[in-house]
Parts: C-alpha cells; structure tokens; sequence
C-alpha cells in the first residue's frame, strides 16, 4: 500500500490555530476501507463561536456523523477547523451549516449529518440538524446521544 499519509502537514507537528474558518485548512487521506460502508462521529462538546452583534461566546455540543467515501477527514485539521470559529462571528444556524456544507464539498462522503446542539442565550436554546439525504441502509448509526435541553446534562 502506497503511503497514505505524506502529503498531510499538520499531523505530528507544531501548527498555529487558524484565525477564521477560511484561513483554516482541512486535511483528507485515502480512505483504505472504501469497500467497506461505515460511520465515522466526531464530536466536539465544547465548539466555541463569537456572536456577530455583540462579540460574546456562544458554545455548542456539536456531532458530526459521516459514512465516507474514497476520503477521511484528518482529525488534527478538524480539530483546528472547528477551533477557528472562536474568532468568528456568525448565527448558530450559519456556523452549523458551513461545517456540514465544507465537509461534504471537501470529503464527498456517502453521507454526512451534523447536530449542532447550542446552549442556551437570552433563555433559548437552538439546535440545528443537516443531513446530505436519507440515511445510507446496512450501516449503523446510532442516536447522536445528546439529549433535549434541560440543561444539557
């Protein structure tokens, strides 16, 4: 099997935190299960963004589900990804969908959903859900696990 992993730059190395989800670079691999159906989570429970009117933080528990394709999405430059949007000013709803949209433009996935599950600000919480379509059949995919607000515990 050729080297999969060569061209990957931010793996195992030192990288500054990206300062905007545009400057951010996300990173794939060959998938070496491609013949295989299978979902992926990530989940990020502390996702942090700015709101775009007053500049507080605004958190989310956000899990992202993807059964690849020919590509996986390299952890560490996720991780940096979803860490450039504490410096970005955007609603709930934009921030969860420009991941999910990158994601399936970057990955070409057999299928991606995301869960952006906020927490509360002025008393209303907001969650947001996207998927790429109906839910691919024979792979499991369990129940994101967050549960309705009453409190996020």
């Amino acid at each position: 099997m050729s080297d999969i992993y060569k061209d990957l730059k931010q793996l195992g190395g030192a990288t500054i935190q990206p300062q905007s989800p545009e400057k951010a670079e996300l990173e794939r691999v060959q998938n070496p299960q491609a013949d295989v159906s299978y979902n992926v989570r990530f989940t990020a429970p502390e996702f942090t963004s700015l709101c775009p009117m007053t500049g507080q933080p605004d958190f989310a528990h956000l899990v992202i589900d993807y059964v690849p394709g020919q590509w996986l999405v390299e952890s560490k430059s996720l991780k940096l990804y979803l860490t450039s949007f504490r410096n970005h000013g955007a609603f709930h709803e934009d921030c969860t969908i420009s991941i999910a949209r990158r994601l399936t433009e970057f990955l070409e996935p057999q299928w991606l959903r995301i869960g952006g599950y906020w927490y509360p600000r002025g008393g209303i919480p907001i969650d947001v859900f996207w998927q790429t379509g109906a839910m691919p059949e024979g792979v499991w995919i369990p129940d994101q696990g967050v549960p309705p607000y009453r409190g996020r515990g």
